[in-house]
């Protein structure tokens, strides 16, 4: 890489951070994490998704898009990334950020996934990922959230879910009965990880 990409890179993971810990500092219940997620927790989080299978997907609480790029390099050309936040912070900036037509950011609450879905032309999602802290949502947030994922979730598709916490897999649990656990210590904080399966039967 020459010494001109390598600043333009360095200026854009700068800004990045910045963006992150404005909104960190702003809504610290809603976004979590201080730091984005590593490489090694993306690479697992997404690894049980069959892509092939995959025309949208979804994801609740972006942030600065750590996770956005690594899905649209997998994503068919004719899949869609829509992304869900209440920051408009995050939500401008990744609409600025990425140019890919494939991808939607929206602001507004992981609750009304369904409603978002359908307004984007779907009857259903394939796979939906989120970061939310469970555990600090304001009451009655999380099972909601959940309760709309599996809705809107097609048959064999799949909640993916990373948290410092287990609270989420309690919210899961209520609607999905397979659920894979997993761990990542290569992160700050170390996460653990969950991928709740929609049986072809719901």
């Amino acid at each position: 890489m020459h010494a001109a990409d390598e600043r333009s890179a360095a200026s854009r993971l700068l800004s990045q951070w910045r963006v992150f810990f404005q909104g960190f500092v702003q809504h610290p219940r809603m976004v979590g994490s201080i730091i984005p997620s590593s490489r090694f927790t993306v690479e697992k989080m997404l690894a049980p998704v069959k892509w092939d299978e995959c025309q949208l997907f979804v994801e609740y609480g972006p942030g600065v898009g750590t996770f956005c790029q690594p899905v649209l390099d997998r994503l068919p050309a004719d899949g869609k990334l829509v992304v869900i936040d209440t920051n408009p912070l995050y939500v401008n900036y990744l609409r600025e950020a990425i140019r890919d037509p494939r991808f939607h950011a929206v602001l507004g609450s992981a609750e009304h996934v369904e409603d978002i879905v359908r307004s984007h032309g779907y009857d259903h999602a394939d796979y939906i990922l989120s970061g939310l802290p469970f555990s600090t949502l304001p009451e009655g947030v999380g099972p909601n959230i959940a309760a709309a994922t599996h809705r809107i979730l097609r048959p064999g598709g799949a909640f993916l879910v990373y948290q410092f916490s287990a609270k989420a897999r309690d919210f899961m649990a209520r609607h999905f009965s397979h659920i894979e656990q997993g761990f990542e210590w290569r992160n700050v904080l170390p996460c653990q990880l969950f991928w709740g399966w929609k049986s072809d039967a719901s």
